[in-house]
């Protein structure tokens, strides 16, 4: 028996006022968090389930509340019950930006999802330490999680002295590129399974608990570098332009021409796809969900790729080749 699931149900019958409504999954999450559509009679509502022992309820609120005031389109918060971990939000709908996207839409829903990434980023303020900082720390600690689950769990190797300083040397590389850029907010999973197409305001936007204050590339890489769908350099390289072309508009601080803005977006890419690899590594190894392992090829594929173009990260792609074919 489901016993959380029989408590939100007991909660939804006091706040509601009715015992009559159909409660359905809404979406998977890769955290402990669940979603469930609520149907009261036409209106439809979004239950949140977070345990309070693993998520707590105020980031994704006190983000919720500030993030709407910008005119950004994330979910209204109508009841909470932070002792038991509920939410009732809005519903934001269920056209998913993966299931929807295509080659002859791609820009124009690219398009709206920029628009609403450089409204967060123009809308950054620092001062009164909204949102943690996305530090050294923090980028050590994520890029941390690629030779623990992915190259020791999965791939079940051991690194030489001279392979694990081969790769301290790209984390260091990675981890100045992030922090020498301006400083916004970061949603930090901006990608297409966090992004709802809406009648209005599009997109709806998702899983912001975890947004931090850091590299102005960071959402645009996990946008169009998404772990979910892959599209043709030239064609990115094209949105990031436009992209850079909106925000220096826009009065976003960055002083940097657009070719540095790209190694930006691309070095960024590569932090971020190492991070995204251990945690889908450690999914399976740690917690028995094994459906990301799926989408590591296309992570991999995009460190290939800029380790083409970049000779510095040529040896974090010689040291994938070497312990995967061995």
């Amino acid at each position: 028996m489901d016993s959380r699931l029989e408590q939100l149900k007991t909660w939804l019958i006091e706040i509601l006022g009715t015992s009559v409504f159909t409660l359905t999954p809404a979406s998977a999450d890769a955290s402990f968090r669940r979603y469930f559509r609520v149907v009261v009679d036409g209106p439809t509502y979004i239950a949140m389930d977070a345990p309070p022992d693993k998520e707590a309820l105020e980031p994704f609120c006190r983000i919720a509340r500030r993030w709407r005031d910008t005119g950004l389109n994330v979910p209204e918060i109508f009841h909470r019950n932070d002792k038991q971990g509920f939410l009732l939000l809005s519903d934001l709908g269920n056209k998913v930006y993966l299931d929807q996207l295509r080659a002859d839409n791609a820009d124009m829903l690219y398009a709206d999802a920029m628009a609403s990434l450089c409204r967060l980023q123009v809308a950054t303020t620092s001062q009164e330490n909204f949102l943690p900082p996305y530090d050294a720390v923090l980028l050590d600690a994520e890029m941390q999680l690629f030779p623990d689950w992915y190259l020791m769990h999965e791939l079940g190797a051991s690194l030489t002295t001279e392979q694990s300083s081969s790769l301290a040397q790209v984390f260091a590389l990675l981890r100045e590129n992030a922090l020498v850029q301006p400083r916004v907010w970061v949603h930090r999973d901006y990608h297409s399974r966090n992004l709802m197409v809406t009648n209005t305001q599009s997109p709806g936007i998702l899983d912001f608990q975890d947004a931090v204050l850091g590299p102005v590339t960071y959402d645009l890489v996990s946008l169009l570098k998404d772990c979910y769908i892959a599209w043709p350099r030239e064609r990115v390289l094209g949105w990031v332009r436009d992209y850079y072309s909106r925000i220096k508009e826009s009065g976003v601080p960055v002083s940097a021409g657009v070719e540095e803005f790209i190694r930006w977006f691309d070095l960024m890419g590569v932090q971020r796809h190492l991070k995204a690899t251990g945690i889908f590594a450690r999914l399976y190894h740690r917690d028995s969900k094994p459906g990301y392992l799926n989408d590591i090829p296309r992570i991999l594929a995009y460190i290939e790729e800029v380790g083409q173009d970049y000779p510095e990260v040529r040896p974090l792609v010689t040291l994938l080749s070497a312990l995967k074919s061995g």
